[in-house]
């Protein structure tokens, strides 16, 4: 089972209560951007069991949904729009390509381009991504109130953007993903709301 990072629980009589040490005092293991990591492979990992049954991971879901919601689009779309890796998008592509889940076309205005466009057997999996992500994201969400949501929405925003920042002004930074035309906020779907 995964561990909770950030918090200690002191477990005093009475119930349980947490303690939770300031960030700048915490060891490396307890800061804010630990937790952040931690919170976002976790996700990540249940994710990809609750997608399982549906024979996909949460990768290949949020590419069969993306071409579901905007259409066809070119690999270097996708992989931007979704901030995947260039080179690991071609194989999963083919590995949907092979279960019918997604087709390459010719780019009508460019002979040299493909798009990749979702198939019918991909549209019909999408509305079940999206049965199952609406379902997870109800679990997710309880007990944390939608001011609550929005305001971790509006940090995550602004750290995003410092971490943007940050990777522009390093001196090897040479992935054009990571420039602030690009950055995106997104969800499974974009039919969410925070």
């Amino acid at each position: 089972m995964p561990s909770i990072t950030g918090s200690q629980s002191t477990g005093s009589e009475g119930g349980d209560s947490v303690e939770t040490t300031h960030e700048l005092d915490a060891p490396p293991w307890l800061r804010v951007e630990t937790t952040l990591m931690c919170t976002a492979r976790t996700m990540r990992e249940a994710y990809d069991l609750r997608l399982a049954p549906l024979g996909v991971n949460l990768t290949q879901a949020s590419i069969v949904a993306y071409l579901h919601d905007f259409g066809p689009s070119t690999q270097t779309a996708i992989a931007d729009h979704l901030r995947l890796g260039r080179a690991g998008i071609g194989a999963t592509i083919d590995r949907l390509q092979e279960r019918d889940l997604v087709e390459r076309r010719p780019d009508l205005k460019d002979r040299r381009v493909w798009n990749v466009a979702v198939s019918p057997s991909g549209s019909e999996l999408a509305a079940r991504v999206l049965t199952v992500d609406t379902a997870f994201r109800a679990e997710l969400r309880t007990g944390i109130s939608r001011s609550e949501r929005q305001a971790l929405a509006s940090l995550m925003t602004r750290l995003q953007r410092n971490l943007v920042s940050a990777i522009a002004s390093s001196p090897s930074q040479t992935d054009p993903i990571l420039t602030t035309t690009n950055l995106t906020t997104t969800n499974l779907t974009t039919r969410s709301t925070p």
